[in-house]
């Protein structure tokens, strides 16, 4: 790897570690109810939105009720987002005038958007119209995350409170994740990327003159705009010839801003980061990578400076980042190694132990092997689901690394808020077995740890690891999981 490599690798780090530190100090204060100077003007919009909503900012809530708020909250976002790919053809800012989404695709996006899970299916160009994309994705984007961040608030106040019942009220704690964090750090990374290229606009797709004929096939549609298909389940198509393009256009650098910000990952356009309207050049990858950890990465600090004792926030950095450093360190060396086959079947690699050039299958060749590793450890390390390169076509190796990270539960920084809680779950865990062996009585931060305690943290540790193999198992013994995958073998496994 050249000097240069090295260099990106360190600066991304370097960056990212020296802005969560005054961004951490800043969250804190947000939802430690001081309004720092540089946004207290807001506090009156803050204030009216309470007063049309009906909610009072003096309630605190029970973990019950807290609890309740979250899931009833999301269930209407879900509700809201379904019913916007199921009526979009109706509805206004649909310029291209897509077709309503199938109900199976409507209730996939909608579910993988109000949890955050990032799965996306569809293809943001070809299936959604611009008001689904901004009213129902954007906005899910930013109240998805939001909700991530209000969890966490109210698990840091369970944590300093002794005698009060109540962690705080769900609906204010999104508020201000929203309307102190999220928005502008939204607004400043959208400028930005709108500075690099990226479209943000109402306008319809522009067509393009191609310097020669092109022959396709193009998939009919029946009566109700949903594609055709024959006897086999195949698309019906025709053959056309165009001398034509259609560039796909939109709100982009609002949606990509706030993707990458709420560690959600789902792209407006179907290659993601790696479409050259979505990240044209190497300075908005490098912002979309940063804005991706820095929030998670933040709210170690945050969590230090509100429980008192900024320690316990670096140690739990510290933590994130040997992890995340080492993985990053073995996925960049394993890609740039190539592909050992070469050399074992003859091919000439200049007298070298590595393949020439590195393994630059499924990479996106304006950002190379060092960002497309990069990127993919950042990623899945956050929980973010974006992409600039193909993962399937990363080497064995540095394939293991995202798999890897994923199988952590992704709380390697993590999701915006949900990564540091599942870090602090393990922390109890460690806790309570090195309290068990010197013969004490478990503490963290001044709580004691018992046997609840430990239940409820075994639970949130087995129960992704469980779901996922469940999941899988079935997934690879029945027709309509075998029906999906599009790889055989090993890769089979890691598409479920």
């Amino acid at each position: 790897m050249t000097i240069n490599g090295y260099f990106q690798l360190v600066f991304y780090v370097a960056v990212l570690l020296l802005l969560a530190w005054p961004l951490g100090l800043y969250m804190a204060k947000i939802y430690g109810e001081v309004l720092p100077a540089s946004v207290r003007w807001l506090s009156p919009v803050e204030q009216g939105f309470y007063r049309l909503c009906g909610v009072s900012h003096s309630d605190d809530m029970s973990w019950t009720r807290y609890a309740f708020a979250v899931l009833i909250f999301n269930l209407i976002g879900f509700l809201a987002v379904y019913a916007l790919q199921r009526l979009q053809v109706w509805l206004p800012f649909n310029p291209q005038a897509m077709a309503n989404v199938p109900p199976d695709g409507s209730f996939n996006t909608a579910v993988s958007f109000v949890s955050n899970t990032n799965w996306q299916d569809y293809g943001g160009e070809a299936t959604l119209s611009y008001l689904t994309q901004m009213l129902g994705l954007t906005v899910q984007n930013f109240v998805s995350a939001a909700t991530g961040m209000a969890v966490m608030a109210a698990l840091m106040r369970a944590f300093t409170r002794r005698e009060e019942t109540g962690i705080g009220n769900f609906w204010v704690d999104m508020t201000r994740s929203t309307l102190y964090i999220l928005l502008p750090m939204s607004i400043v990374l959208s400028l930005l990327l709108v500075s690099q290229g990226v479209p943000q606009t109402l306008s319809p797709y522009q067509t393009a003159k191609l310097m020669q004929e092109l022959a396709y096939d193009d998939p009919v549609n029946g009566p109700d705009g949903q594609p055709l298909k024959d006897e086999k389940g195949q698309p019906v198509t025709e053959k056309k010839t165009t001398k034509e393009q259609s560039i796909a256009l939109g709100p982009v650098a609002s949606q990509v801003a706030i993707k990458q910000l709420g560690t959600n990952g789902g792209g407006f356009f179907n290659a993601n980061s790696a479409h050259p309207l979505e990240n044209p050049t190497p300075f908005s990858n490098f912002l979309e990578m940063l804005s991706i950890l820095i929030i998670s990465a933040a709210f170690c600090i945050t969590f230090g400076q509100f429980v008192g004792d900024l320690r316990q926030g670096k140690a739990i950095l510290a933590a994130m980042t040997i992890v995340f450093v080492a993985l990053l360190a073995l996925c960049v060396g394993a890609e740039q190694s190539g592909n050992p086959l070469f050399e074992r079947l003859g091919v000439d690699t200049h007298a070298s132990s590595q393949s020439p050039g590195g393994n630059m299958e499924g990479k996106e060749t304006r950002f190379g092997i060092v960002n497309s590793a990069l990127w993919a450890t950042t990623t899945t390390a956050a929980s973010n689901g974006s992409v600039n390169a193909m993962h399937d076509s990363f080497t064995p190796l540095g394939g293991l690394v995202p798999m890897w990270l994923m199988q952590l539960g992704e709380v390697i920084f993590g999701g915006v808020g949900c990564g540091l809680y599942g870090m602090i779950i393990f922390a109890l865990v460690a806790v309570f077995v090195a309290g068990l062996m010197i013969g004490r009585t478990p503490e963290y931060l001044g709580k004691k740890i018992g046997a609840f305690e430990i239940q409820m943290s075994a639970v949130a540790v087995i129960t992704p690891c469980l779901v996922v193999l469940v999941g899988t198992a079935v997934a690879v013994v029945s027709e309509a999981g075998l029906a999906g995958i599009a790889n055989s073998g090993i890769h089979g496994f890691s598409e479920n």
